[in-house]
């Protein structure tokens, strides 16, 4: 299974894979990956390459990912191009209407990509009280909820346990289930 992680800087794309990699290593399979970080600190791009399964390199080629998760729609459509036909886009949408333009769709059509949209920051303003630094565990949420990735929101809740810092365990885990219930 290959992955592609995308979004811009603090919005926890480089946590995100880290849960990913720790329920791959706990099912007892090999990870490996990548990231790019660019102006991270500045809001820039980052992207996450991530693999489960016997793969040398960490690098996913154009074409190639089986699904890509992005945190902003903008590094979505930048990224598409990872994904391979017939793949997977969980998507946080923040401006629908944007989205939906004729010749986006008709590629997603015509590449019979499978798209998840959230609207993840409605989700965290009316849930959270517009506290953004949980959209990465929203989206994981809901890859978990569309039956995307070949894991499931209880190994999902087991790896945020493990691994988001305690005081946050409680309400990380409040937004993976909004997130899941998002997507189905």
């Amino acid at each position: 299974m290959q992955f592609v992680i995308v979004g811009t800087g603090g919005q926890g794309i480089l946590f995100a894979s880290k849960a990913l990699g720790h329920i791959a290593m706990e099912k007892g399979r090999s990870v490996v990956g990548s990231e790019v970080h660019g102006m991270a600190q500045r809001g820039g791009s980052v992207v996450s390459h991530f693999k489960v399964g016997e793969y040398l390199s960490p690098l996913v080629k154009v074409g190639e990912a089986d699904v890509l998760l992005a945190f902003d729609q903008n590094e979505a459509v930048r990224n598409l191009h990872y994904l391979r036909d017939g793949g997977t886009l969980v998507v946080n949408l923040y401006d629908p209407k944007a989205f939906q333009n004729d010749r986006l769709q008709s590629s997603l059509d015509r590449r019979k990509i499978e798209v998840h949209p959230i609207e993840g920051y409605s989700i965290l303003k009316e849930h959270m009280g517009g506290r953004f630094l949980f959209l990465n565990v929203l989206i994981l949420g809901a890859m978990c909820g569309a039956g995307v990735g070949g894991v499931s929101v209880d190994e999902m809740n087991q790896a945020i346990s493990d691994l988001a810092p305690p005081r946050f365990v409680e309400e990380n885990l409040k937004v993976l289930k909004l997130g899941h219930e998002a997507a189905r």
